[in-house]
């Protein structure tokens, strides 16, 4: 059966690293389709910089080009805090049995225990959980809390192609390539009028410098 997979975040702004996760996970796992849900009110950390409605512009050009991502912007057209099983829920009763896929870094899923609802993540969706090289598997069974470390003991899949084999419910990780890019970094960058090349793609480039995005300094 085709899986599908959701990466969510705020992209502020959108940049290779975040595309690379997507393309490696894709590959990996052969997924069908990875969907890029910028998130509109994040719970967990305060509030983009750009606006949700120029996050979901920059992220639409981003992935322009490549048949395998596509755009989801259910949460930056709903009211409130962006939780993701909020959208797993919807999207799980869209896609029927389809197994689903939420894509996360390692430093999201040390931390889950305190998204809303967590423990009915599994019951929508598969979690990949990419990892930074040199970050083995052995480091992040040990940095898990109790109640999510049993959860990952008992759910850890180390088969790629077992991600089909149901709709739900499994925790796999993948080793992702060497690319050390951040949103924050970035934002120096545009503030310090540094060029952005070959950090995030062109079209992106082009609509902050468009938009004046960026100009003013990160809060403390």
């Amino acid at each position: 059966m085709p899986a599908i997979g959701l990466f969510g975040g705020t992209f502020d702004p959108i940049h290779f690293a975040h595309l690379r996760l997507a393309e490696e996970i894709a590959d990996a796992f052969d997924l069908q389709q990875v969907r890029l849900i910028p998130t509109s009110v994040p719970p967990h950390r305060d509030q983009p910089k750009a606006s949700p409605e120029h996050r979901l512009a920059m992220t639409r050009l981003a992935a322009a080009g490549n048949s395998r991502l596509a755009v989801d912007a259910r949460e930056v057209g709903r009211a409130g805090t962006s939780y993701t099983v909020d959208t797993l829920t919807e999207v799980r009763s869209e896609e029927g049995s389809t197994p689903l896929c939420l894509l996360m870094g390692a430093d999201a899923f040390v931390a889950l225990t305190t998204w809303h609802r967590w423990t009915e993540l599994f019951d929508l969706a598969h979690i990949i959980v990419a990892r930074r090289p040199g970050f083995p598997l052995e480091k992040l069974a040990s940095a898990l809390p109790g109640p999510l470390h049993q959860q990952y003991t008992k759910r850890l899949e180390t088969q790629p192609e077992a991600v089909k084999a149901v709709p739900a419910g499994k925790v796999f990780t993948h080793e992702l390539t060497a690319l050390d890019v951040s949103a924050t970094a970035l934002r120096s960058l545009i503030l310090g009028q540094a060029s952005l090349r070959y950090l995030l793609p062109d079209q992106v480039i082009a609509y902050i410098d468009e938009h004046h995005l960026y100009r003013e300094p990160d809060a403390s």
